[in-house]
């Protein structure tokens, strides 16, 4: 028997527990070790690691790429993708994705995870073909919530749907740690039995849950688990790889795991953990375990932005009364699960509910969800919160990135020199603002450095 594992170190542990505040000058030294543990793939890109290249650690996004893939030729490098969102929060056009996810394989990426926050398969569409055509590894990714519509004949159904995408594998991915071991047996089975493709189960170590959903997951026959190596474990983030391998090859199954490359590694990031936790990057807050999320299941990363924006209007004494909110929106848009960009939407709105009254302030992005803009809702949205947004409006029915205009050509010509290759196009495309900054910050660099060659020379 063979479980497979896929190390979130650089990733969503990263993301999870310093918000993605770690340049590659701090890991680059351990990546050797990393592709020589036996992992089955490093998840290393995607998610915020792309917003939080540009706009917070002054790094080429792709250029971390492809310095990541030159160390790591042995080991499949994974990245998660937000289905039409790619790495931002709202639908890009057909051109705009197709381009993004031939770059990323160009780039080094092996395993894409695509996932659409309403599990609407109409939004991943173009970018599962896109990177089925580059040649990628696609997991087809089922966002796991508790609501009065989620049960496990939608999740098979959602399963069915990717098999018949292409993708190669099913991955279940609970962000916020509030699948039981007993949803995970049954979740994995059904799953595997309806489709008959290897199963990767992704959860957090946030509420406690995650060990003993591991287990019943590979019980269940799930191949490959997420976990991060101890030192960047749990909290908020993914349950210890260590710990993982010692109880399964207890019972009976092969990790391909190197004991000692895994020591290294765990190591290298204790002492790099201890730098975060003096410079204040990590928050002991965040290595904590918060059953609060079994009630209100909200992911770490949408509490943590909770406190602050209560804290930032000096209201953090409100934070029960919005964890309460919460259900409450989410049940008017449809109970949609709370993964990037929902979570965001639901908790800033249940922030304004509580602070201004019910609805006084809609978000623009709340009136986007209930035109219809980021796909189907998976329930029925609330009559009078459409009568708001709407009027006598009808929502959009079809595929959202159906109504946008190319944007690649277009935005390649308002850059002009600006942008040196495809890359540098797309990224200003995703996040404009910290793109441009990047941008013109590398072109003064540049042409410093022609006027002190020049100098030097005369």
């Amino acid at each position: 028997m063979k479980i497979r594992f896929t190390e979130t170190v650089l990733r969503d542990a990263n993301q999870s527990l310093i918000a993605t505040r770690m340049p590659i000058t701090e890991f680059e030294k351990i990546l050797p070790a990393l592709n020589k543990a036996g992992y089955y793939s490093l998840e290393c890109w995607g998610g915020a690691t792309f917003d939080a290249c540009l706009r917070y650690l002054n790094e080429d996004p792709w250029e971390r790429l492809r310095r990541v893939n030159a160390a790591c030729r042995d080991t499949k490098l994974q990245m998660l993708l937000r289905g039409q969102n790619l790495l931002g929060y709202k639908h890009y056009p057909d051109d705009m994705v197709r381009l993004f996810v031939k770059k990323c394989v160009e780039n080094g990426i092996d395993v894409i995870r695509i996932f659409d926050a309403l599990n609407d398969l109409r939004n991943v569409e173009v970018a599962t073909a896109a990177a089925l055509e580059a040649g990628a590894t696609v997991q087809g990714t089922i966002c796991y919530t508790i609501s009065p519509i989620h049960d496990l004949d939608s999740y098979v159904e959602t399963a069915m749907g990717w098999k018949k995408l292409g993708a190669q594998y099913i991955c279940i991915k609970d962000m916020a740690g509030i699948m039981s071991p007993k949803q995970a047996y049954d979740i994995v089975k059904a799953v595997k039995e309806a489709v008959g493709l290897p199963v990767a189960v992704h959860t957090h170590a946030t509420t406690g849950l995650a060990f003993m959903t591991y287990l019943k997951a590979v019980e269940a026959g799930a191949d490959v688990i997420d976990t991060a190596i101890s030192s960047f474990s749990g909290g908020t983030a993914q349950p210890a790889t260590e710990t993982l391998q010692y109880v399964l090859r207890e019972y009976g199954y092969e990790t391909g795991l190197n004991d000692e490359k895994l020591k290294e590694i765990n190591r290298y990031f204790k002492a790099y953990r201890t730098k975060c936790l003096a410079n204040g990057t990590l928050n002991p807050i965040v290595m904590a375990t918060d059953t609060d999320a079994l009630t209100y299941q909200i992911p770490g990363g949408m509490l943590s932005n909770l406190v602050a924006q209560l804290t930032a209007q000096d209201k953090l004494d409100e934070l029960p009364d919005v964890l309460a909110e919460v259900p409450n929106v989410r049940k008017d848009l449809g109970y949609p699960p709370l993964v990037t960009p929902m979570s965001q939407m639901v908790g800033v709105q249940a922030t304004s509910n509580v602070l201004y009254g019910r609805y006084k302030n809609i978000s623009k992005e709340i009136k986007a969800y209930v035109r219809g803009e980021y796909g189907r809702a998976p329930g029925p949205i609330s009559e009078e919160l459409k009568k708001m947004i709407l009027g006598d409006e009808e929502p959009i029915t079809c595929r959202y990135a159906d109504l946008l205009e190319p944007i690649v050509e277009k935005t390649r010509k308002e850059l002009g020199g600006l942008a040196r290759s495809d890359e540098d196009v797309l990224s200003y495309i995703a996040f404009p603002a910290q793109a441009e900054a990047f941008l013109k910050a590398r072109e003064e660099s540049r042409k410093k450095t022609v006027r002190y060659t020049i100098q030097a020379i005369d």
